[in-house]
């Protein structure tokens, strides 16, 4: 093995162990590296004394000023990894391929994989041994030939296995999550401060949004810290019996977000990966109750009842095996639930519901109740159709609020003063009639194109919804930017197609 000496470089690679060696560097012409291929790194030459060596993928440079010859950069995360000072020698070698590649081989081919198979695929993930072009075709693979009911099992078990697990120590511990696509469908907020409410313990740990324009965790960041390490998570839910976190910093099911920053790039969330997703990390945060929303729409994510009702079947399968108590509700996906689509315009809706301001995004609140008045009928003391009658009192005499104000401030509240994108546009009609219909896939695209989540302010503020008379020139939503480039982006991809879908008043005689 060669010595080189570490250096650490200042870049983000987002996990991806990236290390970086200089072309005239001796070892990478005599040790045969090339560019892209995975190395070894090992704190010194005896190998079994130790353990298990950490992996990165190389990059080769030809400045100096990032690696000299004789040096191996190192990005932020695996220098954090390897955790040893600037200067350390270190030995290099070629990276043994990972033993699991050859079942993603097979699934290439469309062969089923087993749970065994599925675990070292996992586990190998987490400990770096897959390079992002690895896990696409892992990801693909599963995508193209889909995954059987007993994988999705297998994958969703073999994750929770590579991961931690919290223990709440009750027999209840109730969670509810959205399979997303629907802009503005930001009812997590608004569950579970209703939910701490009642009393039922409800530790709510989302993921970043994938092919959405926000997820929970993104929209909760605006308000409060949301990576959590696993004490302080316990902490503040055994006192206030609730929060609203990012799953990621707990370690529950870590192969999942390492997916999800992959999957994130290709807008891929197909049923087997989105199944096995949620349920690992419902089960790795301890969870016994769990409400599943289905939203079902011509642009939603589920357009057919049909494939609603065999996702729910999918659910329940891989839910009941793995010891979770889960319903599944099929919700209305036609339109937007509220009038933001993005962190800051959803963070203005859900606290204008807290709030019980009159101006407040109605479908947004009804759903929000509809949905926390299933899950406190999971406590045995409540009768089966009093749920909503509970959460509507909780909401209205401002006890949510003053939850949700409680669960800000244990996380850490975000004291800068967060606003809608600077740059606005409005898109207005190009004629008179009635708004029929709103595309759910064409919003989120175009708030996706204007920098929502990465850019909390921006997105897009609905002005009309399907029913509403609209005149010719009348604004029909505002689209908030914080970049020019992206502004132009999200301007040029409204007025090709607004996503609202107008007949005249003349047409409907």
């Amino acid at each position: 093995m060669a010595t080189l000496k570490l250096r650490r470089v200042a870049i983000d690679t987002y996990k991806e162990n990236v290390a970086f060696l200089h072309r005239d560097c001796e070892t990478y012409r005599s040790e045969g590296f090339q560019a892209l291929s995975k190395i070894e790194i090992h704190r010194d030459e005896n190998r079994e004394e130790n353990g298990v060596p950490v992996i990165a993928v190389l990059n080769v440079v030809d400045d100096a000023s990032i690696t000299q010859p004789g040096e191996l950069g190192l990005s932020e995360q695996v220098y954090a990894q390897l955790a040893l000072p600037d200067g350390t020698p270190v030995c290099v070698a070629q990276a043994t391929p990972p033993a699991s590649l050859k079942a993603v081989h097979r699934k290439i081919a469309g062969e089923l994989l087993d749970f065994e198979e599925y675990l070292e695929i996992t586990r190998d993930i987490v400990e770096n041994r897959y390079s992002r072009i690895e896990m696409a075709a892992f990801l693909v693979s599963c995508s193209q030939h889909g995954l059987e009911r007993e994988e999705v099992l297998s994958l969703a078990r073999a994750m929770v296995e590579t991961g931690d697990h919290l223990d709440w120590g009750e027999s209840l511990v109730v969670d509810k999550h959205s399979i997303g696509g629907i802009p503005g469908n930001r009812t997590s907020m608004l569950v579970t401060p209703i939910v701490a409410s009642h009393g039922m313990l409800m530790p709510k740990t989302s993921s970043r949004a994938i092919t959405s324009p926000a997820g929970t965790a993104d929209t909760m960041e605006v308000l409060a810290n949301v990576d959590l390490d696993p004490h302080r998570l316990h902490d503040i839910v055994q006192q206030l019996r609730g929060c609203l976190a990012w799953g990621g910093t707990a370690k529950l099911a870590p192969v999942d977000d390492i997916l999800i920053s992959v999957e994130r790039p290709l807008s891929m969330d197909s049923p087997g990966q989105l199944v096995a997703s949620i349920l690992s990390k419902k089960v790795a945060a301890g969870v016994t109750h769990l409400l599943i929303d289905i939203p079902l729409g011509p642009t939603a994510k589920v357009r057919h009842r049909a494939d609603a009702l065999q996702l729910r079947k999918l659910f329940e399968y891989v839910g009941d095996r793995m010891g979770l108590h889960l319903e599944v509700m099929i919700t209305d996906g036609a339109q937007p639930i509220g009038r933001g689509v993005g962190p800051v315009l959803e963070v203005r809706d859900v606290m204008q519901v807290l709030h019980n301001d009159p101006e407040a995004p109605r479908p947004l609140r009804e759903k929000a109740l509809r949905l926390a008045g299933r899950i406190l009928e999971f406590d045995p003391d409540v009768r089966g159709g009093q749920g909503y009658v509970i959460a509507r009192d909780i909401l209205d005499s401002g006890r949510a609020l003053a939850k949700m104000q409680a669960i800000i401030q244990a996380q850490g509240a975000n004291q800068s003063l967060q606003l809608p994108g600077r740059l606005q546009f409005q898109v207005t009609s190009p004629g008179d009639g009635v708004l029929t219909a709103i595309d759910n896939l064409q919003v989120a695209h175009i708030a996706r194109l204007a920098g929502a989540p990465i850019d909390k302010g921006a997105g897009v503020d609905l002005h009309k919804r399907p029913g509403d008379s609209i005149q010719q020139d009348e604004p029909l939503y505002t689209i908030h930017a914080e970049f020019p480039a992206d502004f132009n982006f999200a301007k040029e991809a409204a007025e090709i197609d607004n996503g609202f879908q107008i007949e005249s008043s003349f047409a409907q005689l």
